[in-house]
């Protein structure tokens, strides 16, 4: 009988599946279950090695290679031995040559052919599938992998996770790495992006780990059903309460997609929904956004073709519409929405979703006020069929009914008529009914011809009542047909006057508002430039108009503005809306060149605040060095006083001090003028870390007591002007160490990832909280600080703008036990050589000379791991 495998997977080294793979060891031990230690790398960990506890270890297998000894897992032994469970660390091993597996999986695959049930731990990034992936992320390349079906071929596959903060944290207590090697590894492999990254691929992973194990289980329990696959979801919204079920039933279906869309839509026609709620239309509006989707409102005669367009407008792979809310006898009358678009809908996807309302009784919206073609043609047949038809009937039972009563039955089916096709169609079936009573039922029988008075007075009276009738059902049909349509147009002004206030860009919203509420191809504001020339301002849609005679409508928005739409010439009724749209647009326009003229004048206003501030530091922080070098030179000319040569050198030496104090004040105001002006001239060229940071340093006089600086010769050339870069860090390295405390020196690192170089200058002070982090780099932003040796505040707001003048970045992010780390991302250079960029400037270790390799990150500065004889012992890099 095979064992069985469990294997404890993590986002990246350090989060403590070592542990936990010891701890699930130690329980099933304490449970009486026969335990050994086959292979276990604890890295110097104490709360590791205390986890081993008495747990039985098999001797590990000594083998030579290379003038050095390494120890491997002694596979034969664990064999022999026979323990029910063997503990196997790190599964992407690469063993030593000399034994018969190249890699531990493979010895591990033997033990479970054994029957020995095995616990294992292994690294997201060790996975096959991933290992190009995770390459691209950190910039470290993996060569130790393990093929993916190993691993998923476990029985048992649990993801240790633990947050980048909390292991960066870990790191930073020296939980994971010896002091010496933390900061090394926080500024490189360990980045808070590199981390996030990794945990995310492990946890997708995972996830479809777990989708797999339940299609294996549906399929040994023989559950059908189709797995659904889905892109974009639009789900049809008539407003009714079933809305809500709709949406979510669609949210699920685009749950089960990569990326998947709800698109909400509600199809607004002229003859209104007899239960369309504003309220609840907006409620399911904040529900599908709430979701993730996105809700739209279309205008249409036709809801079907209506809802149909829209799904295909916007690529719709799924449409989801509630079960039809009719009743049977209505259904039998008249084919619902649901089952035309089922008919009409093509490569779309069509869901019918049951809701409690379904069939509770409801007539089609808008029956009694909207007559189509199509009901009208029907009502015209009725006409023509339905009074033959009862005087066939009628005559058979000629002796049950008396006059008055066959009058009303037909008087019945020409209101019948009446209410589903209109005037028309009930003035035809009075004018035959009226014929038909006088042939068939008023004597002389089979007459045109009426003996007695009174039923010709019954007659006229019939034709009367008929034609009354249907007029005022026509009336009201087209009265509620006007409402319904003054319904839909608020309606739809309701919901363009809700994108604008929920803060979408004013004129691009109102077009597309415009383009869907009237189901147009494009639509285009246009300003007149000329006497016969258009500027298009904006535009939405395939094939926007550049001129008004190439529109099929054309609404004026104010002088020299219109607003032009192609696809169909537009009804009159609907002409209206289109004004009240374009006054809208009108209004949008103006604002934002209003809102561009308040831009324009804000770069004025900065530099008269610029202006304001330059004046107070001139009047204060400039004045300090300036009189302190007027006082020692004024000193120095006194002849009231007989100098000594010590206080001579020492009044010349202040004076030099405050002069190099003026000279950089002076500097920064000058470069931060420029660059407000746009005005800094760069020289941009291929330039090496190890040339700049020195001369930065230099520069400001600081000894390796107050700066610890990590070796850059392996970083690749960036893209900078040497000048300026050398300002910029000089401020940098400057403002931390007036931050740092005594004895904690600032740390600077340098590594490359993604074709960038990112410097990291960190210090060990107090930090500054997130919310303040911006304000550091205003201009004349000194935080309450005001030494005047510390200068006017432009340090940072310097290096920032020197920074971005360079194509680069500047940012700050917390340093792993307290203070703060300024990030200086530039790219690499194009001239780089080969192999460099993404590696870290790191020394890397050859699998071909050094056997047992960490394939993965075998590098000294990405991974801040244990040196190279360490990690050739160990197989992994701070596993």
């Amino acid at each position: 009988m095979r064992g069985r495998l469990r294997v404890y997977l993590g986002a990246a080294p350090g989060v403590g599946k070592t542990y936990r793979m010891l701890d699930e060891g130690r329980r099933r031990a304490d449970r009486g279950t026969d335990v050994v230690i086959g292979y276990v790398e604890c890295h110097g960990r104490s709360r590791t090695e205390e986890m081993i506890g008495d747990l039985e270890m098999v001797p590990r297998l000594t083998r030579a290679y290379r003038d050095a000894r390494f120890t491997e897992m002694d596979v034969d032994a664990v064999l022999a031995r026979k323990p029910e469970v063997a503990l196997v660390d790190e599964l992407a091993h690469t063993n030593v040559p000399g034994g018969r597996n190249e890699k531990r999986w493979q010895d591990v695959r033997e033990l479970l052919d054994a029957g020995i049930e095995v616990i294992t731990t292994v690294n997201i990034q060790h996975l096959e599938s991933l290992n190009d992936v995770v390459e691209k992320i950190t910039g470290v390349p993996q060569r130790e992998t393990v093929p993916d079906d190993v691993v998923r071929a476990a029985d048992q596959v649990e993801l240790v996770d633990m947050s980048p903060e909390a292991l960066r944290r870990r790191m930073a207590h020296g939980s994971v790495y010896s002091p010496e090697k933390i900061d090394a590894a926080l500024s490189n492999y360990f980045r808070v992006g590199n981390l996030t990254a990794l945990r995310e691929l492990a946890l997708l992973w995972v996830a479809d780990r777990v989708d797999e194990g339940l299609k294996q289980y549906r399929d040994a329990h023989g559950i059908g059903g189709v797995w659904e696959a889905r892109e974009r979801v639009v789900v049809a919204l008539t407003g009714g309460a079933e809305g809500g079920t709709l949406i979510r039933r669609a949210a699920r279906i685009a749950a089960r997609a990569v990326g998947g869309d709800v698109l909400a839509v509600h199809v607004a026609r002229s003859d209104g929904l007899a239960d369309a709620s504003p309220a609840d239309l907006a409620a399911q509006r904040r529900l599908v956004e709430s979701l993730g989707g996105t809700y739209h409102m279309v205008v249409g005669d036709d809801v079907t073709q209506a809802l149909l367009e829209f799904a295909r407008a916007v690529s719709a792979t799924q449409l989801v519409l509630g079960s039809s809310r009719r009743n049977r006898v209505s259904r039998l009358m008249f084919r619902g929405i649901g089952e035309t678009v089922i008919a009409l809908s093509g490569d779309i996807d069509v869901h019918i979703v049951t809701h409690e309302r379904a069939g509770k009784g409801r007539w089609p919206a808008g029956s009694w006020g909207r007559f189509e073609p199509r009901r009208q043609l029907a009502a015209l047949a009725a006409a023509i069929i339905a009074p033959p038809a009862l005087a066939a009937l009628l005559t058979q039972v000629r002796g049950s009914l008396n006059l008055t009563s066959q009058v009303l039955v037909f008087l019945v089916a020409l209101v019948a008529i009446a209410r589903l096709g209109g005037l028309l169609p009930a003035l035809l079936a009075a004018v035959s009914s009226s014929l038909l009573l006088n042939y068939y039922f008023i004597p002389p029988i089979h007459k045109f011809s009426i003996a007695d008075p009174n039923n010709i007075f019954a007659l006229a009276a019939f034709v009367l009542v008929a034609l009354t009738v249907a007029s005022v059902v026509d009336t009201a049909g087209r009265q509620s047909r006007r409402a319904a349509h003054s319904s839909a147009e608020a309606q739809t002004l309701a919901t363009l006057a809700d994108s604008v206030l929920r803060g979408e860009e004013a004129i691009p919203a109102l077009l597309e508002r415009s383009r869907e509420a009237f189901g147009m191809e494009s639509v285009a504001l246009l300003e007149r430039s000329g006497r016969d020339d258009w500027r298009m301002v904006a535009a939405t849609g395939p094939r926007p108009c550049t001129s008004p005679a190439d529109g099929d409508a054309i609404v004026p928005v104010s002088d020299g503005v219109v607003l032009v739409l192609r696809g169909r010439v537009l009804p009159a009724s609907d002409q209206r809306v289109l004004t009240a749209f374009a006054a809208q647009v009108g209004v949008a326009l103006e604002q934002a060149r209003l809102a561009a003229a308040a831009a324009a004048a804000k770069p004025l206003a900065e530099a008269d605040r610029m202006r304001t501030a330059l004046l107070a530091a001139v009047s204060h922080d400039l004045r300090t060095p300036l009189a302190s070098a007027k006082a020692a030179v004024t000193s120095l000319r006194s002849h009231d006083v007989d100098w000594s040569l010590e206080d001579s050198e020492e009044l010349l030496a202040t004076a030099d001090e405050s002069l190099d104090r003026l000279t950089r004040m002076v500097e920064n105001l000058l470069d931060m003028s420029r660059l407000q002006a746009g005005a800094l001239s760069l020289s941009l060229r291929p330039v090496t870390l190890d040339e700049i940071v020195p001369l930065a340093l230099d520069g400001l006089g600081f000894g390796m007591a107050k700066v610890q600086l990590v070796e850059m010769d392996d970083v690749p050339q960036i893209l900078a002007d040497p000048g300026l870069l050398e300002r910029a860090v000089a401020n940098l390295v400057s403002n931390a160490v007036k931050h740092s405390p005594p004895g904690r020196p600032v740390l600077i690192t340098a590594s490359s990832l993604g074709g960038r170089v990112e410097l990291r200058v960190a210090d060990r002070g107090p930090g500054i909280a997130r919310e303040d982090r911006e304000r550091v780099f205003q201009p004349f932003q000194r935080f309450g600080d005001r030494n005047p040796e510390t200068g006017v505040g432009l340090g940072l707001a310097l290096s920032r703008g020197l920074i971005e003048a360079m194509g680069g970045s500047l940012e700050p992010e917390d340093t792993p036990g307290g203070g703060l780390t300024m990030v200086i991302s530039l790219p690499v250079s194009s001239t780089a050589g080969p192999g460099t960029a993404g590696t870290a400037g790191a020394s890397t270790v050859n699998a071909a000379d050094a056997p047992g390799t960490p394939d993965t990150a075998t590098t000294t500065d990405a991974t801040g791991a244990a040196d190279v004889d360490q990690m050739l012992a160990s197989g992994e890099a701070g596993e």
